[in-house]
């Protein structure tokens, strides 16, 4: 596994965070927000490609590109086969393939472009504009780099885009297409055309005076979501490669499903028709009975609409909630959007290796309908059977993942 993120880019230092209830969120001083009515965010700061990313192209990338690069060299690194080692020069690189997603793509890079192009005409719009903007090339780059010549592409789905990026790579090695892919997420969204974009569509949280709390899924007195930034990505591999390279399997991954709601742009069916089926569908893919399921990484962004909409479908898979904790890691770090799925992934594979689940924050006045174990504010021993992590997106993309501990 490997990330990017508020927290940092280490996974261990990522987890132990969350399991501290830590708030990433704070003023925005990327740029001057004070106009903004939304002046706060899950900042990355002080990141560094070091290591990863060359000095000459660190300069000209996205930082959706340098996230999804460093964070897929980074889960090389943790599956045994870091770039440029031995290890990695045995991988049978046609058979290896790279589907990391993004919602948004290099908005830094477009929003400039458009800039440039207003103010002092196409002739100073950069030779970068379009390879660097497109939603492909972090895969593309991430291939090139280290010469994964199997199935190489990206999924676009707003905030569901990790999780189908992990249905798809899994299904490449279920068909015996690959070996080995890694797949995710990633975005860096937190300028100034992102912001208000998302202002615009009022859905972003207000809580100016107080951004750490501001992030608050199935509190009554939520008032939208945060937005995040960062990248996910897991190195998915069949059983039988990673055991023949004697590989650190950190948990299985089980089966997954995607759909859609069919119903609106932004707003999710409030009967929930499309979550609750593509949950059964995902479990059913995984051949799991809805009772084995104990832990759920839910979607759960903190706006009115979107939370209730999720536990209403959750309901209707899962009859007896007595034994089912269900958390929000966007609580803590905003909503990623593209990369959420990719983030949330790796914190479900963390409950399960360390029986730990990390709190949901900011649970101070709850919504009755909601009568899961949410892990309210301080974080729980608790042994995952299995676990499902949810993410959906505008278009009402559902998307479900399922994931076990390793059980050789």
């Amino acid at each position: 596994m490997g990330l990017v993120s508020v927290f940092g880019n280490d996974v261990d230092a990522y987890y132990d965070r969350l399991l501290a209830g830590e708030s990433g969120i704070g003023p925005i001083d990327r740029f001057d927000a004070s106009k903004f009515p939304t002046r706060f965010a899950g900042q990355i700061r002080r990141f560094s490609s070091e290591g990863y990313i060359d000095g000459k192209n660190d300069r000209r990338l996205d930082d959706c590109l340098r996230y999804c690069i460093v964070s897929g060299k980074k889960a090389l690194e943790a599956a045994g086969i870091a770039h440029g080692s031995k290890p990695m020069e045995k991988i049978d690189k046609a058979r290896a393939g790279v589907l990391v997603g993004t919602g948004m793509g290099g908005l830094t890079v477009f929003s400039d472009g458009v800039q440039n192009l207003i103010e002092k005409g196409h002739r100073k719009i950069t030779p970068f504009f379009i390879p660097y903007a497109i939603t492909n090339m972090g895969s593309a780059l991430l291939g090139m780099d280290i010469g994964f010549m199997g199935p190489n592409y990206s999924i676009s789905t707003a905030c569901a885009t990790s999780n189908y990026c992990f249905y798809a790579a899994a299904n490449h090695i279920r068909r015996g297409e690959a070996d080995i892919m890694i797949a995710g997420g990633t975005e860096a969204a937190i300028i100034p055309i992102g912001v208000g974009g998302f202002v615009a569509c009022r859905a972003l949280s207000q809580r100016n005076d107080d951004p750490k709390t501001a992030s608050r899924p199935w509190d009554k007195d939520r008032d939208g979501f945060v937005m995040g930034e960062g990248a996910g990505v897991l190195v998915m591999e069949s059983l039988e490669h990673a055991m023949k390279r004697d590989a650190p399997i950190i948990a299985e991954y089980l089966g997954g499903a995607v759909n859609c709601d069919a119903y609106h742009m932004t707003d999710p069916r409030s009967d929930g028709l499309g979550v609750s089926s593509c949950i059964k569908q995902s479990l059913e893919d995984a051949g799991v009975a809805p009772e084995e399921v104990n832990y759920i990484n839910a979607h759960a962004t903190s706006t009115l609409a979107g939370d209730l909409a999720e536990v209403n479908a959750i309901k209707q898979v899962f009859k007896d909630p007595s034994g089912i904790k269900i958390n929000a890691t966007k609580s803590m770090i905003g909503h990623c959007l593209g990369a959420a799925g990719g983030l949330e992934a790796i914190a479900t594979v963390k409950a399960i290796t360390t029986g730990w689940v990390h709190p949901s924050i900011n649970q101070f006045n709850p919504e009755e309908a909601v009568e899961f174990d949410t892990v309210p504010n301080v974080k729980k021993q608790h042994e995952v059977n299995v676990g499902i992590s949810n993410s959906f997106g505008f278009g009402g993309h559902n998307s479900v993942v399922v994931f076990a501990p390793f059980k050789p």
